[in-house]
């Protein structure tokens, strides 16, 4: 299945939120988290990773260092900031109201069609 453009950008912020809340990472650790977690869905990209979790960084919600990895070359780690956590919360809350819209509309099922303005 291909997962739209607007989707996969639309849960990139919550995604690499909900994962660096499950502990620190570096970038293509993240990729493949998010791969693992969509079954390969989402079509994920580091041009799109990137760019966000310096966003994040500006923001403050996430923060950076340096750090070996086990072959020794250096690799750039990210974690949550406490305002990460507190807009991971908010992001929670803002998907359950919109997973429990669509749920609702989904199982109503199609309804009688109206034109906008009749009643």
């Amino acid at each position: 299945m291909r997962i739209g453009k607007d989707l996969v950008a639309a849960s990139a912020t919550p995604l690499v939120l909900g994962i660096l809340a499950e502990g620190e990472s570096y970038g293509y650790a993240i990729l493949q988290r998010i791969a693992a977690l969509s079954d390969g869905d989402l079509d994920f990209s580091d041009g799109m990773l990137y760019p966000l979790l310096h966003r994040l960084e500006r923001l403050g919600q996430v923060e950076s260092g340096w750090s070996r990895s086990p072959q020794g070359r250096p690799r750039k780690l990210y974690r949550l900031t406490p305002a990460g956590h507190a807009a991971l919360a908010e992001q929670r809350i803002q998907w359950s109201v919109v997973s429990d819209a669509l749920r609702n509309v989904w199982k109503a099922g199609p309804g009688p069609r109206t034109v906008a303005g009749e009643a």
